[in-house]
């Protein structure tokens, strides 16, 4: 690893240590935080080691036309503010990150907003943001000379790592709660070829468990508390600003599960301002679900309130996360953006999604949390008619085919789920379903079902 350029700082106490004295649990020996990666050389104005905005510019405009492996990858594409590996050789990638920036028109006259667009992270290799992470952290990993890596997962980071494992050739094992994962995206673990484990608890008793296991054993851990995992997953900040022009938009709206994500891209856009490619930052919002909302709990009790865990209850699996590690990061990020920190109810993330799924844009029910926390903050007026604003989809409709199934035939929500929906929101729940239906093998059957549907 590049120790010259970078090191790691706690981001409770402050202290720094070069990446190779990091614990296994990747927790500061002084004051038991996480660790952020950040680059010295950088804060020079001039100096050797800051890179030119210009001349960055042009060269990641440049590399989209290269043949080399390595500028196919989203994340490595920006290998210059990714300064951490002693050769880029060493870099594992599926081609991941430049994912798309689709335009969402219908729900943007819905809203009565000039300019919303979703980025959609599903469109990853392993199908969702967790792959950009995963190519970073996964390429330290290779560079130290680990043969085992290991996360625990309520799905996605499953997927991303295992796969990644396998493209490096190491070999991987899964912690996963039992019967709290989508076989969507546990079936891709075991294809990958991950040794995969259900435990009798949910994903914060995995990841402790985990926890102690990298302590007895040389298992290199993946879960977001690895710093090097989120300087993967900044990168679509750098995507973003980029198909802005480097400008950024006025808002951007990200799922909150373990708080990672929201980190990382506060960290990307920071940096970019720093060092002079964007001039401001945009306003980064978190969305959780009611029944696993930690951080809108704690922001809620204003200054100086610590976060206290939540057993965490909701369909949206990627989300179900009640002991988020990465909290301190993310409230610093809405902190100094100016954003917000919002849940929304089961109800609402199944429209959300049924709502995205009409602009062919089929997204896990987690990411639908962004779009159903747009309209509470436009019903607010906290976002105009004029602002840009960009959503975060992390997930492919595929990771959890079962919710979305259930959505339709309308076996999804529970009876208290219902119970407590408006009339308005249980008519907009059944004139979205559309569950598929028997009819006669004749023309005038089908003919009949396409008038039915308001053909």
């Amino acid at each position: 690893m590049n120790d010259n350029l970078h090191q790691l700082r706690c981001f409770g106490c402050g202290a720094r240590i070069s990446g190779p004295e990091a614990r296994p649990d990747f927790r500061c020996a002084a004051c038991g935080d996480l660790f952020e990666v950040e680059y010295p050389g950088w804060a020079k104005r001039g100096g050797p080691d800051r890179p030119n905005p210009g001349a960055l510019k042009w060269l990641w405009r440049e590399r989209r036309m290269s043949a080399e492996t390595l500028d196919h990858s989203g994340v490595w594409r920006f290998r210059e503010l990714l300064p951490f590996l002693n050769n880029f050789g060493n870099a594992v990638t599926l081609r991941e990150g430049n994912t798309p920036l689709y335009p969402l028109l219908r729900a943007a006259k819905t809203l009565g907003i000039d300019q919303l667009y979703a980025k959609h992270q599903g469109m990853n290799p392993t199908g969702s943001f967790k792959d950009t992470g995963m190519t970073a952290a996964i390429s330290v990993a290779r560079e130290r000379g680990f043969e085992w890596v290991a996360c625990a997962s309520t799905g996605n980071t499953s997927a991303a790592m295992a796969a990644y494992a396998a493209r490096a050739g190491l070999r991987s094992l899964v912690l996963i709660p039992e019967g709290k994962t989508s076989w969507g995206k546990l079936s891709q673990a075991m294809d990958y070829g991950a040794v995969t484990c259900q435990l009798a608890t949910d994903f914060d008793g995995c990841l402790r468990l985990l926890t102690e296991i990298v302590r007895e054993a040389p298992i290199y851990l993946l879960n977001s508390v690895n710093p090097y995992r989120l300087e993967g997953q900044k990168t679509p900040a750098f995507e973003i600003a980029e198909a802005f022009d480097w400008n950024v938009p006025d808002h951007l709206i990200v799922p909150g599960g373990n708080l990672g994500n929201s980190s990382a891209l506060g960290k990307g856009f920071r940096e970019l301002k720093e060092l002079g490619l964007v001039a401001r930052l945009p306003r980064i919002t978190v969305v959780q679900a009611a029944g696993a909302n930690p951080l809108v709990q704690m922001l809620a009790k204003g200054p100086g309130a610590t976060l206290e865990p939540v057993e965490a209850h909701t369909h949206a699996t990627a989300i179900r996360i009640g002991n988020p590690a990465s909290w301190r990061k993310a409230a610093e990020v809405i902190e100094e953006t100016s954003g917000w920190c919002i849940d929304v109810t089961e109800a609402e993330i199944a429209i959300a999604k049924a709502e995205l799924g009409a602009e062919g844009l089929g997204c896990e029910p987690a990411s639908a949390v962004t779009l159903a926390g747009l309209k509470k903050l436009r019903a607010k007026s906290l976002i105009g008619s004029s602002d840009t604003v960009v959503l975060l989809l992390t997930g492919h409709t595929l990771k959890d085919a079962d919710y979305t199934i259930d959505f339709h035939r309308g076996t999804l929500l529970s009876e208290e789920e219902k119970a407590g929906a408006s009339e308005q929101v249980t008519l907009k729940l059944d004139a979205l379903r559309r569950n598929a239906v028997s009819v006669g093998a004749t023309p005038s059957a089908v003919l009949a079902a396409m008038k039915g549907a308001g053909v």
